[in-house]
């Protein structure tokens, strides 16, 4: 065969031992990545994180659901301030008016942050520990956010059993994180405590289990990192997390602290998200080694923090980083650019010495390297058409958001589905290209995302620009000292293998299988880094074409057999339950009610509620999306009452609940600017809206926890006429006419309007 890379013939069993090494520097890769810390027992020493003494804390307030302004939110509010007083804290309970916008919503709500201040021997400044006591209102948030609560107290106590910090340790444990980070952006606008600025270490959990992991810094953060580094025993996470997160939508109550000008880290577990904002994120489920490790990661840096002199901690640069065979690696971000270029003139110079060894043509090369795209583009559309077909064939993942119970076998499909791509694309252009052609040629990929993460995310750079610099090199040295070709090469191999798999896994953890397609990118391209290696592990000859065949069917049967265990063991039980969606609606105006559903294939259960996809019984401005809908008894409750005026563009109005809902929202037909909400004895609050809300009326405005006088919101409308149609909210169905409860296989779905009973009237100014 021509075209090889590799000119020295090895025994066979050179070739298997290198895959092998390959294989086992990932196991360990990925195996140490995801370990979490033994929990820790109540007897340990007192200075020492616990994990059972924890959960014992979150047994006390993290046993029922907490939505903001609830009487379980007033309750774990109160022990929080009791037992942070008993510890010696100076405490005190911020009321105030939160509020957040986004596209065409602006969203108000009353909020009870508990602040709590352990002062400094010498203080530099304040560091601030942060997590949220409010839940989802499905379900008791034992890991969203209770866990991180409960890990402060825990943490706080271990803390006043050593000597005091040097700088002022300050708990902020705030309140409507779930709603749209209302109590964060209370404290960051009128809390003093939040003028004086600092370190704030965030506290997060988007699942019940896995380690730990650092995924968000704020800007310039290489003195942050380093103190995490060294300060932390068992640190996890890696700077693309950071890059993708600064990218994305998503927020915690971290966004509002950095964009007040904190500087600081956020940290949380993201396995097990099936359970996530769900009844099923209860102390049952909570993994206690990831509560372990998050609570000893937050006493590590409490104290390293605590006692640093928090002005050094100034950069002006990020730092890179990533963890490899239990080494975190570092360098700075001035260097991204470096190594993205020098990867690229290691290929090149690689590309070279091949063609003026006679090993490939430069049109091979360019072929190898554009048909790549093939198996890369394949590879993101099998894993997409991968979840299409599970939900197709499994009614129920439709709610998930592609969070299912055991990805597992799923993930490792999508890895199978990857390889017979890669396959497909390989075993054909071996023999006409020739092995050198396509290995030099798929290094092309990583590189060029190498230098394309440079410009666009230097902190995800490392993930495609370290595989390929020491792809590249491995291939160089190779043609350079053939004798000596097998270390180059299985280096060139292992290398990457110490870095993609661990990102790739939290990856597939964190978007879920829904965007399988981020994680099967990475597969194929450590795939492609892998090519070499086919040269020492494979046979040399020449396949044929039934061969060909037989090994692509073997491999595309694999991937099938894969996803069609993975269907089997994912099915829904007791203790791993589908979700469902189901509101009552009561339109005031016409007493007329009706029982909604946003499922795409309504389970048993609540096909007893709707069975027609006709909406116009429903009221203005309420249907969102393709909804089911059935006929109910209405309730004989009083409905929201707004009353108001308009001069010109503004419209001031007084919202209030007759029947004392906790919430209330107002649809507008018209796009709206300007929303200023105030509520009796708070000062005004006003946020700007642009755009607006998809799927739904233009302009949407919430307020939580609605004081039961009402409040004041006022808001811009262009228009002759401004529709609004209210709705007041309260949460559970129970009282609900007709309502029966959900079998045990079947649990509310995270939708915000789910488990809801709405009425609704609509007014025009």
């Amino acid at each position: 065969m021509t075209g090889k890379l590799i000119n020295k013939r090895f025994p066979p069993a050179a070739g298997v031992a290198s895959a092998l090494a390959v294989l086992v520097v990932l196991a360990l890769s990925v195996l140490g990545n995801a370990s979490t810390q033994q929990p820790a027992p109540a007897s340990a020493p007192a200075g020492e994180f616990s994990a059972e003494r924890a959960v014992s804390e979150l047994g006390r307030f993290a046993t029922e659901a907490r939505p903001m302004g609830s009487p379980a939110s007033d309750r774990a509010k109160e022990h929080l301030v009791e037992r942070l007083r008993a510890e010696g804290l100076q405490v005190q309970v911020q009321h105030s008016v939160g509020a957040r916008s986004a596209t065409g919503l602006a969203t108000f709500g009353r909020v009870d942050n508990v602040v709590a201040t352990l002062p400094g021997s010498a203080s530099t400044g304040s560091v601030l520990l942060a997590a949220h006591y409010d839940s989802a209102a499905v379900g008791p948030g034992a890991s969203d956010d209770g866990s991180s609560v409960a890990a402060m107290l825990e943490t706080v106590r271990a803390l006043r059993a050593g000597g005091p910090l040097r700088n002022d340790l300050v708990l902020v444990i705030t309140d409507g994180e779930e709603d749209g980070l209302l109590g964060a952006n209370a404290f960051v606008r009128e809390h003093p405590l939040a003028l004086r600025g600092g370190v704030v270490l965030n506290w997060e959990a988007r699942g019940v289990d896995g380690p730990s992991l650092m995924f968000e810094t704020s800007e310039d953060n290489a003195r942050l990192v380093e103190t995490f580094t060294t300060a932390v025993a068992h640190p996890r996470g890696d700077s693309s997390m950071v890059a993708m997160y600064r990218m994305l939508p998503n927020n915690t109550d971290f966004t509002a602290f950095t964009q007040a000008g904190f500087t600081g880290l956020n940290s949380a577990y993201i396995e097990g998200s099936s359970r996530y904002h769900t009844a099923g994120d209860s102390i049952a489920n909570l993994a206690p080694g990831s509560l372990q490790h998050q609570g000893e990661n937050m006493l590590a840096l409490a104290r390293a923090f605590g006692g640093a002199d928090l002005a050094g901690l100034r950069s002006d640069h990020d730092l890179i980083y990533f963890r490899a065979l239990g080494m975190t690696i570092t360098y700075p971000d001035t260097l991204v650019w470096p190594l993205a270029g020098l990867a690229a003139l290691l290929l090149a110079g690689a590309v070279a010495l091949a063609r003026y060894r006679r090993l490939v043509s430069l049109p091979k090369v360019l072929v190898s390297a554009l048909s790549a795209l093939l198996p890369i583009g394949a590879s993101v559309v099998l894993a997409q058409a991968m979840w299409s077909l599970m939900v197709a064939m499994r009614p129920g993942y439709d709610l998930m958001g592609g969070l299912v119970h055991r990805p597992l076998i799923f993930q490792v499909a999508i890895v199978a589905l990857t390889g017979f791509a890669l396959l497909c694309w390989y075993l054909p252009l071996r023999n006409r290209l020739g092995q050198a052609a396509l290995a030099l040629g798929g290094l092309a990929w990583p590189t060029a995302l190498g230098i394309a993460c440079a410009a666009l995310a230097p902190g995800a750079s490392f993930v495609f620009t370290v595989p390929a610099l020491a792809g590249a090199l491995g291939a160089l040295i190779a043609m350079m000292f053939p004798r000596w070709a097998l270390v180059p090469v299985s280096a060139g191999a292992l290398v990457p293998a110490m870095v993609l798999p661990a990102v790739t896994r939290n990856v597939f953890h964190g978007v879920g299988l829904a965007l399988g397609g981020a994680g099967a990118l990475l597969v194929v391209l450590f795939g492609l880094v892998l090519l070499p290696i086919g040269e020492l592990a494979f046979p040399d000859r020449a396949l044929r074409r039934r061969s060909v065949a037989v090994i692509l069917l073997s491999a595309f049967a694999v991937a099938c057999a894969l996803m069609g265990g993975g269907l089997a063991a994912d099915g829904f039980d007791a203790q791993h339950p589908r979700r469902s969606h189901l509101a009552y609606v009561l339109d005031a105006d016409a007493n007329t009610a009706s029982w909604v559903s946003a499922e795409d294939e309504p389970t048993d259960w609540t096909k007893q509620f709707v069975g027609t996809r006709d909406t116009d019984r429903l009221p203005a401005g309420y249907a969102r999306g393709d909804l089911w809908t059935g006929p109910a008894q209405p309730l004989g409750v009083d409905g929201p009452r707004v009353t108001g005026s308009r001069a010109g563009d503004t419209v001031t109005l007084h919202v209030s609940s007759g029947r004392g809902a906790a919430d209330l929202v107002l649809r507008v037909d018209r796009p709206i600017t300007d929303v200023t909400a105030r509520a009796p004895g708070s000062a005004p609050v006003s946020v700007q809206v642009s755009g607006t809300r998809a799927g739904t009326w233009p302009g949407e405005i919430r307020f939580r926890d609605l004081p039961p006088e009402g409040a004041d919101i006022t808001f811009r409308a262009r228009g002759n006429e401004v529709q609004v149609t209210a709705i007041d909210e309260t949460h559970g169905l129970a009282t609900a006419p007709g309502f029966r409860p959900r079998p045990p296989d079947v649990e509310a779905g995270t939708r915000e309007d789910g488990d809801r009973i709405a009425v609704t009237r609509t007014y025009r100014f």
